[in-house]
């Protein structure tokens, strides 16, 4: 017996005000800003055609140049890999090209409302993520200290997850203004985002999650915050993210950025993919039909080997293959530790802050195995129990979260066996994929004695280190206590009006660049900063009615600590 088939449908904003990712570190309606019929702004029209270098190809950087495109400048996109960065899908042989292995990226929050504008201009769909516990994952399976426990509902748990719920709820409602918060959010109250979140941030840039949580008399209980360690909230269990800053907790939380997840049909890099080929309607200079993938000849540059500034205030990149080409903007969206490690760049390029702030960056390891399989034998009910066969697991074992993705009867589906993070990803470094599968099935057969998963299996596992992938050294940022400051000097780099003339026109942009790293919004949105960047260091403008990150940016920047 089999559960309904969900259908995948197309992203619909809900009724009434949606919740965003406005602010609270900056909150600039950046959704608003992309639907206006005004557009981004424009360049002078001498400047039609100027190239500017974009570094990475990944959802920032496609972005990135995507709208330069529509301003009438020619992008020119530098990757040294593939198209999408960590929006990184793998299909699998034989099988149906939606069946795919999301090795980055793999779950997008409703809230996310800037990067949903792309979703919908490239014309993708998008259908619920089986996160724990979700209403619509048939069923999860919660096994802590050699105990399994299952619920199609939270009401299903034993009364100590409702316990430990309802601390963390008491716990951001009495210490970190949580229905205000939202509600402004919601409302695009920025004066009362920056009041609420300007008082937060001084007495808790020193503070870690954990430190957070034993700080509150709601979770007096060491084993309350053991459970919630394990199983948290939305995406399942937090302990890994215990040592980072609470503030980056509290970014998730505000924003709704764990809540009512999505995936894309068919696969996440569809979005780079579909915005590189995609001829806007709307453009300035370049004839109909230009697209990104046209004005390349049909891929991007190779990597960059070199950067350095040029006379008079250029900047100038040397590729892989050994080419150079002068540039008098560029924009840099690869992972900030690369200017550090993989690229040769001259010290002039930043001032010695932001080098600082970019070694200091703190990037969470992440690790993922997955393997296909002949069909979502999970819906299978057990006779004697009437439970599902197998469930979304979240477990204190090895694989810590396995994930099912699939549920077309007798047609090849997914399981996510392990998505781990920080030290719990390092446990798999050294082992390669055989051997970190065989690990899992075990830890599985632990939990389900009766299900054979092997016998299931229809091709290869997948997986991925990100911390080990040298393009990349790490999943995502994640700042950790006394880190804001590092994050408010890459953030607001991209107003350079404050900058000496000698360090203009390089910009940053990725989503460890923005506040919300780890989310793909965050990637959309220090693109579309860097776009103004750009256009500002071009002489251009954005017209008066539809004011862009820059013009609005003493009014919204970020609280400035002192040193």
């Amino acid at each position: 017996m089999t559960a309904a088939v969900p259908t995948a449908i197309p992203h619909d904003e809900p009724a009434g005000r949606p919740i965003t990712m406005f602010g609270p570190d900056f909150p600039f309606a950046y959704d608003d800003y992309l639907a206006h019929p005004a557009g981004l702004g424009s360049v002078p029209s001498e400047r039609h055609g100027t190239e500017v270098a974009v570094i990475g190809g990944g959802l920032s950087g496609v972005v990135t140049a995507y709208e330069l495109m529509k301003l009438g400048l020619r992008p020119v996109v530098y990757e040294i890999d593939e198209i999408g960065g960590r929006l990184r899908s793998v299909r699998f042989p034989g099988c149906p090209d939606d069946v795919v292995a999301e090795m980055g990226a793999m779950r997008f929050p409703p809230s996310s409302t800037a990067l949903f504008h792309y979703i919908d201009k490239v014309g993708l769909q998008t259908t619920p993520f089986p996160n724990p516990l979700a209403p619509e994952t048939p069923s999860t399976v919660v096994d802590l200290k050699g105990q399994s426990h299952y619920a199609r509902t939270p009401a299903d748990l034993p009364g100590v997850f409702a316990e430990v719920a309802e601390a963390w709820d008491r716990t951001l409602a009495e210490h970190a203004s949580f229905a205000e918060m939202q509600t402004a959010i919601r409302d695009r109250d920025a004066k009362t985002i920056k009041r609420l979140w300007n008082e937060l941030v001084p007495k808790l840039d020193n503070q870690t999650f954990y430190g957070f949580l034993c700080d509150s008399p709601a979770f007096a209980s060491f084993r309350h915050r053991e459970i919630f360690g394990q199983v948290g909230f939305g995406t399942g269990g937090w302990d890994t993210d215990f040592p980072n800053s609470i503030l980056e907790i509290l970014r998730v939380v505000y924003t709704g950025a764990d809540d009512e997840h999505r995936s894309i049909v068919g696969g996440s890099r569809q979005l780079p993919l579909r915005l590189w080929e995609h001829a806007p309607s709307e453009i300035a200079f370049w004839p109909a039909g230009t697209s990104l993938a046209s004005l390349h000849g049909g891929r991007p540059q190779p990597g960059v080997a070199r950067l350095h500034r040029t006379a008079p205030h250029n900047i100038t990149v040397t590729d892989t293959d050994g080419h150079i080409r002068t540039f008098p903007a560029a924009v840099f969206t690869a992972q900030s530790w690369l200017l550090l490690s993989k690229i040769e760049c001259d010290e002039a390029l930043f001032p010695i802050d932001h080098w600082t702030a970019i070694e200091r960056t703190h990037y969470m390891a992440s690790s993922k195995v997955f393997v296909p399989v002949d069909r979502p034998f999970w819906l299978d009910r057990d006779p004697a129990t009437g439970r599902d066969a197998m469930s979304m697991t979240l477990t204190d074992r090895m694989p810590r979260g396995t994930y099912l993705l699939g549920s077309a009867p007798d047609r090849p589906a997914v399981i996510c066996l392990s998505y781990t993070w920080a030290d719990d990803s390092l446990k798999w470094l050294p082992l390669p994929v055989a051997e970190r599968v065989e690990v899992m099935l075990q830890s599985l057969r632990e939990i389900y004695p009766g299900v054979d998963v092997r016998r299931h299996i229809i091709g290869d596992p997948v997986t991925v280190s990100w911390e080990a992938e040298p393009h990349f050294m790490g999943a995502f940022k994640a700042n950790l206590p006394g880190h804001y400051r590092y994050q408010h000097r890459l953030f607001t780099h991209f107003a350079q009006e404050s900058l000496p003339r000698r360090y203009r026109g390089l910009f940053l942009a990725g989503d460890d660049v923005s506040w919300t790293a780890g989310w793909a919004e965050g990637a959309v949105q220090t693109a579309l900063n860097a776009v103004w960047g750009v256009l500002n260091h071009f002489g251009g403008g954005t017209d008066p009615v539809n004011p862009g990150p820059g013009d609005l940016f003493e009014d919204l920047a970020p609280l400035t600590l002192p040193d």
